[in-house]
């Protein structure tokens, strides 16, 4: 089974942070950034991760830190 795929814009000043408490948790999601100047980051999440990964961006979506999180078919399955 494949990761669900996310991508989300995240402010730059606020990048390391978001992707350091994502990183908090164990086997959660793997981030990188897909386009620096935009701040467009991606997430790989395991399906059986899904909820708790919505859940704590959920967090940074209320509190502006993370802009447009959107669930998009995974990019490397094409």
């Amino acid at each position: 089974m494949f990761c669900t795929y996310f991508q989300a814009q995240v402010p730059p000043k606020n990048c390391w942070f978001v992707i350091a408490i994502l990183k908090s948790f164990e086997h959660m999601s793997f981030a990188r950034t897909l386009d620096a100047q935009k701040g467009i980051v991606e997430f790989f999440v395991p399906p059986s991760m899904e909820e708790q990964f919505l859940e704590v961006t959920q967090y940074f979506v209320q509190h502006h830190m993370m802009i447009d999180l959107i669930k998009l078919p995974n990019r490397l399955l094409e």
